[in-house]
């Protein structure tokens, strides 16, 4: 008699993954509310997990499982699992970037119009009696450069998102090449150093990444910059990005994800934050949004769908 293949599933997602793989023979234990403590008692019974972030999942609770084939995260980064001792004890680690590229793509489209055009600083004037025309003048994106670090998913999404705005469009990837088209050009780094009016970062949070646009990075850049932010907060050093726009080194930024969000991001306590976020959160140049890049009503369903994809074809034939 075969064992139970009994799948945890941790965080809230679409009803849609726990229909597939029930179908495909999985128990699905969907306990979106578990606490840790009970989650380490399942853990030595289960054959899979499915996460968002609400974890960690590193050696020290990943030794304990010992059926387990695989961890789906929903969502796009692996930073939370310690994929290489997974993969050491052949966990396989699975994660969903397809099902929310769309997602990413437009909303960074969406920061980079509404910051261009003064959109947000000019609403909130016009709320309170204010009428300045001349204030509130846009910047057209037309003929301008934009540089995207990261040529993934997410970063090849919002190219396809901005090739009819008449940019040129310059991408660079470190592990990847051979991927220009039509509408975008394969680029070094120093290229979008030398021609970027708007820079978007879509990199993974790696300690080769954290902290990669500093003041130093931030230096190299021939022209002042927009910075678009839909990747990981910690990518971006909030001190140096604030010392930039000072310096008009940086003419605006727009930043779904924050360096602080681990610790403070949810209730959004401004007396509790770091006084730069502080800051910040007070120039009319700067466009925020609370991580939700990534999540529509279509990606929520689009995510599961994907991963569950692929959780079959790792079984298929087992």
């Amino acid at each position: 008699m075969l064992a139970k293949r009994i799948v945890l599933i941790a965080d809230p997602v679409h009803p849609l993954l726990m229909d597939e793989l029930n179908d495909f023979g999985f128990e699905c234990v969907y306990e979106p509310e578990i606490s840790f403590d009970a989650f380490l008692e399942h853990l030595p019974h289960l054959t899979g997990i499915i996460i968002r972030s609400r974890w960690k999942l590193d050696q020290k609770v990943l030794q304990n499982a010992k059926n387990l084939r695989f961890v789906g995260r929903i969502g796009s980064g692996l930073e939370n699992i310690d994929v290489d001792y997974a993969r050491q004890h052949n966990i396989v680690c699975l994660n969903a970037p397809e099902g929310n590229r769309q997602s990413v793509g437009e909303h960074a489209a969406g920061m980079l119009l509404t910051l261009v055009n003064k959109i947000c600083s000019a609403d909130k004037e016009v709320r309170q009696g204010i009428w300045q025309r001349e204030k509130n003048w846009g910047t057209e994106i037309h003929g301008k450069t934009l540089g995207i670090i990261g040529f993934g998913n997410t970063g090849s999404a919002f190219a396809e998102c901005m090739k009819g705005f008449g940019m040129e469009i310059l991408a660079y990837d470190k592990y990847k090449s051979g991927f220009g088209a039509d509408h975008v050009r394969e680029a070094t780094q120093h290229d979008i150093f030398d021609r970027a009016d708007v820079l978007s970062l879509h990199v993974p949070l790696t300690p080769e990444t954290h902290h990669l646009v500093n003041s130093r990075y931030l230096a190299e850049f021939k022209k002042p910059v927009y910075i678009i932010n839909t990747s990981r907060g910690a990518v971006v050093s909030t001190d140096d990005l604030l010392e930039a726009i000072d310096a008009g080194k940086v003419l605006g930024a727009a930043l779904d994800v924050l360096e602080y969000e681990l610790f403070s991001f949810e209730k959004l306590d401004f007396e509790q934050l770091p006084g730069s976020f502080r800051r910040l959160s007070k120039l009319p140049e700067v466009v925020l949004t609370p991580h939700v890049a990534g999540w529509t009503n279509e990606s929520y369903m689009k995510l599961s769908k994907v991963m569950a994809e692929k959780i079959k074809l790792l079984f298929t034939g087992a």
